[in-house]
């Protein structure tokens, strides 16, 4: 748990003082149709055309990659790619075509519409006051949902980047009608740090604490990624023959992380374990062919992880 907690602290450090906007328009969805009629199902709200809203379907069902803000951070060897050499660092993001002074991640949830239930993966920093974070409401109103209509959230791991929109300003639940689904090791360790009581108190009527790598709906499926924190989770959801992972923290950085998954980054509670299960996990969904969501990589962050030489790279969805 000190370890944990330890690590937690980093990400807080790291984050509060070197976040900075960092996003660029997204443009326009080219790989999928216009997104049908609102369901009937479903009482929306009015959706609005919004760069922080990108529309797309895993199967028949309708589904949203909601930006919420970016992250930003020296290039400095302390946060990302802690004992690689500085040459090397700035030859990956060079090749990537990022600048080499500061590294660049972005924050977004995914938003899926399932018959009459509106899930929400992870949901972002909220008002932690992140220098660029903090804007997933908007973003969820302008794809037509309101936060009370959200019904199931599904949160990866208890980092505050991941959970700090549970809450509003005044410590309330965000989403009043939600069930909170995280996986009954990272609720324990929630639980057990004492800097997170009032986001404990505020959400335990709601939370649904589930076994490592469960099915917890129809058609939504836990993925043990071991290392990160305690219980951390993707998410596999899956309609027809169609799939999505959500890969949570699995990967932060669409080169670094990706090119060198034995990079260690200070998020990691325990950075041996997360590394194996990174590349673990990165060669499960080259072979597979699977697509991903990826809340770090820049916005949208779906695509694939194709193998290349001895290695990997991200080929987002054009």
């Amino acid at each position: 748990m000190r370890r944990f907690n330890a690590h937690r602290a980093v990400l807080g450090l790291a984050l509060a003082a070197a976040l900075t906007a960092c996003a660029d328009p997204a443009p326009p969805p080219t790989t999928v149709d216009a997104p049908p009629p609102p369901m009937a199902t479903v009482d929306t709200a009015p959706t609005i055309e919004s760069a922080d809203v990108h529309r797309f379907r895993i199967g028949t069902l309708d589904a949203a990659v909601l930006r919420d803000g970016d992250i930003a951070f020296a290039n400095d060897g302390k946060t990302l790619g802690i004992g690689a050499p500085r040459a090397e660092m700035d030859a990956v993001l060079t090749k990537a075509g990022e600048g080499t002074d500061t590294v660049r991640l972005g924050v977004q949830a995914l938003l899926v519409r399932s018959g009459d239930r509106v899930l929400l993966f992870d949901t972002g920093a909220g008002e932690a006051k992140f220098a660029d974070a903090g804007r997933l409401p908007t973003s969820l109103r302008a794809a037509g949902i309101e936060p009370d209509q959200v019904s199931d959230i599904f949160i990866s791991h208890a980092h505050g980047d991941h959970v700090g929109g549970l809450v509003d300003a005044a410590g309330r639940p965000m989403f009043a009608n939600a069930t909170v689904h995280l996986s009954a090791p990272e609720w324990q360790a929630l639980q057990g740090d004492a800097s997170n009581a009032a986001l404990v108190a505020a959400i335990a009527p709601r939370v649904d604490a589930f076994a490592p790598g469960a099915g917890i709906l129809p058609g939504v499926t836990a993925v043990e990624v071991t290392g990160h924190t305690p219980g951390h989770s993707a998410f596999e959801i899956a309609d027809g023959d169609a799939r999505l992972l959500y890969i949570g923290d699995a990967a932060h950085h669409f080169a670094v992380s990706v090119q060198r998954p034995q990079w260690t980054i200070a998020f990691d509670g325990d950075a041996p374990t997360a590394e194996a299960s990174r590349e673990a996990l990165l060669a499960r969904v080259a072979d597979s062919g699977l697509t991903i969501a990826s809340p770090h990589f820049p916005f949208p962050g779906l695509g694939h992880i194709v193998r290349r030489d001895d290695g990997f790279v991200w080929a987002p969805l054009q």
